[in-house]
C-alpha cells in the first residue's frame, strides 16, 4: 500500500449502531493531517424541552432519550430529584431498582455484543450472515437477551420504554410470583451468557491498546451499577454532586453532540472498560473466572476486547439478578412519599455505555428551572477520535476498504448511542 497520491473513500450508511454520523480522514505524506468524528443529527433539546416542567416528569421525559436504555434516565433523573427533594429509596425499592437495571444490561450488552459487534470479528456484515453459519450462538442470544426485557416487562410494566418508575420508587411494585418467574430462565442466562463470553473471547482482537483515564461509578458493597461515588484510576474520587467541577464538555464545529473532557481538556473513558478496570474486585467469583477463561486480565486497555467485557459484565448481571428475585418480598409500599421543594440535585447510573449524569434546579413548587444532562456517548466522543487516531497511525499501510473496516469497528467498540435511528457512519478518507 503506498502512502502517496491522493486516495479519497466514501461509506454513505452502515448498520449496526444508533444514530447518524461520520468520519473525515485526510492523511498526507504517510501522516494523519486531520480526523474528525462528526455527529450530524440534529440536537434534540431535552434540557430545555424540560424547564418548566414539575419534577415528577423529568424520569419519563428523559427516557425517551434511549429506547435500548431507558432505565439510566429513569433512575438518573428520579436519584437527581430525590437528592433536590431530601428523599433517599432504599431497602427492597432499591433492590427492585437494582433488578431493573440488570434487565437492561442485559438486553443492551447482548443485542451490541452479538448482534451489532460480532460480525467485525467474523468479517461479516450482519447477524443474519452469523445466523446462517451458527444458528445456535444467534439463538441463544436472542433468548437471553429475551430474558433482559422481560426483567423490564415484570418491574417496569413493559419491556419498551417501561412506566412503572417514579421520583421516590416505583407506581405498584411486581408481585412476588411474577418476581419469582424469572429465577428459572435467570439460571439459564448464567450458563449462556458465559458460554458467550468464551466463545467472543476466542476472536482474534487488533494489536491495540490505549492508557486511558477509566471513569466509573464506585459502590463499597457492590460492583456498582445503579448508584455510588464516581472514582478515576488516576485517583479521584468524589460525590456525584462534584462531577462538574471536574468534568467539562465543549462544543466542536464538526459535531452536534457535545464533547467531554476532564477539567484539563483531556479525554477520558466510560463504559465496560473503565468499570471492568476500576471495579474488577467486586466482581462475582465466577465472572472473574470467566473473565480469565475468556483470555481477560485484572485490568484491560485494549477497546477492541470491549466485547468480552460486556458478556463479563453480562454473566454478573444475571447473576445479581438472580440473587434478587430469589431473596425478594414485596415491599409494604411501592414508593417512598415526595413533596415539592426548591433545591437542585444531581443523580448518575451506569448506563449500558457508562456512567450518565443529570442535573436539575427546581423552584418552591417542584418545577424544573434548570437541567443538565450528561450521557455516556457524549462522555467519549473526544476518547473516541483519540482511539481512532491511535489505530489509524498503526494502520497506515491498510488498503482503503481495510481501513475502512478498521476504523468502523474502533468506534463501535464503544457501542455509540446517538440516537435511536439505523444509520451511523459516512465516512470519507482522503490520501496525498
Amino acid at each position: 500500500m503506498t502512502n502517496k497520491g491522493s486516495r479519497k473513500i466514501k461509506v454513505d450508511a452502515i448498520s449496526r449502531v444508533e444514530g447518524e454520523g461520520a468520519l473525515d480522514l485526510h492523511i498526507q505524506d504517510g501522516q494523519i493531517k486531520d480526523l474528525k468524528f462528526r455527529i450530524f443529527e440534529p440536537p434534540r433539546f431535552f434540557e430545555a424541552l424540560l424547564r418548566g416542567r414539575d419534577f415528577s416528569e423529568a424520569p419519563d421525559i428523559t427516557s425517551r432519550i434511549c429506547g435500548i436504555c431507558p432505565i439510566a434516565y429513569l433512575l438518573g433523573a428520579s436519584q437527581a430529584m430525590e437528592d433536590a427533594l431530601g428523599v433517599t429509596v432504599s431497602g427492597p425499592l432499591r433492590d427492585l431498582r437494582r433488578l431493573i437495571y440488570c434487565g437492561e444490561w442485559i438486553e443492551s450488552h447482548v443485542l451490541h455484543a452479538a448482534m451489532l459487534h460480532a460480525p467485525d470479528f467474523l468479517g461479516l456484515d450482519d447477524a443474519l450472515q452469523i445466523a446462517k453459519a451458527n444458528p445456535q450462538l444467534v439463538r441463544k442470544a436472542l433468548k437471553l437477551k429475551k430474558i433482559g426485557n422481560d426483567i423490564l416487562e415484570v418491574v417496569g410494566g413493559r419491556a419498551v420504554h417501561p412506566v412503572n418508575l417514579k421520583v421516590g420508587g416505583f407506581y405498584k411494585a411486581p408481585t412476588k410470583s411474577r418476581v419469582q418467574d424469572l429465577v428459572e430462565p435467570l439460571k439459564w442466562a448464567i450458563e449462556s451468557s458465559r458460554d458467550l463470553a468464551l466463545a467472543f473471547g476466542g476472536f482474534e482482537f487488533p494489536d491495540f491498546e490505549y492508557d486511558y483515564t477509566c471513569v466509573s461509578l464506585r459502590h463499597p458493597d457492590e460492583y456498582a451499577i445503579q448508584d455510588g461515588g464516581i472514582i478515576s484510576n488516576r485517583g479521584l474520587d468524589i460525590a456525584v454532586s462534584g462531577f462538574p467541577d471536574h468534568f467539562l464538555e465543549e462544543h466542536v464545529a464538526h459535531s452536534n453532540a457535545l464533547h467531554g473532557m476532564t477539567k484539563e481538556g483531556a479525554p477520558y473513558l466510560v463504559g465496560p472498560l473503565a468499570r471492568y478496570n476500576n471495579n474488577f474486585d467486586q466482581l462475582s467469583k465466577l465472572a472473574k473466572a470467566t473473565a480469565k477463561d475468556a483470555g481477560l486480565g485484572k485490568t484491560c486497555i485494549n477497546p477492541f476486547q470491549s466485547i468480552v467485557v460486556r458478556m463479563v459484565e453480562t454473566l454478573y448481571a444475571c447473576e445479581e439478578a438472580l440473587r434478587i428475585a430469589k431473596s425478594y418480598e414485596e415491599p409494604d409500599a411501592s414508593c417512598v412519599s415526595v413533596s415539592p421543594r426548591s433545591g437542585t440535585g444531581h443523580g448518575c447510573t451506569e448506563a449500558p455505555r457508562g456512567i450518565c449524569y443529570h442535573r436539575y434546579s427546581l423552584d418552591g413548587d417542584g418545577l424544573i428551572t434548570n437541567a443538565t444532562i450528561v450521557p455516556p456517548t457524549a462522555q467519549n466522543q473526544k476518547q473516541i477520535e483519540a482511539d481512532l487516531r491511535g489505530v489509524v497511525e498503526r494502520n497506515l499501510d491498510m488498503a482503503d476498504e481495510k481501513l475502512k473496516w478498521r476504523c468502523e469497528q474502533t468506534i463501535r467498540n464503544y457501542d455509540p448511542c446517538i440516537s435511536c435511528a439505523t444509520h451511523f457512519l459516512k465516512l470519507s478518507i482522503k490520501r496525498d
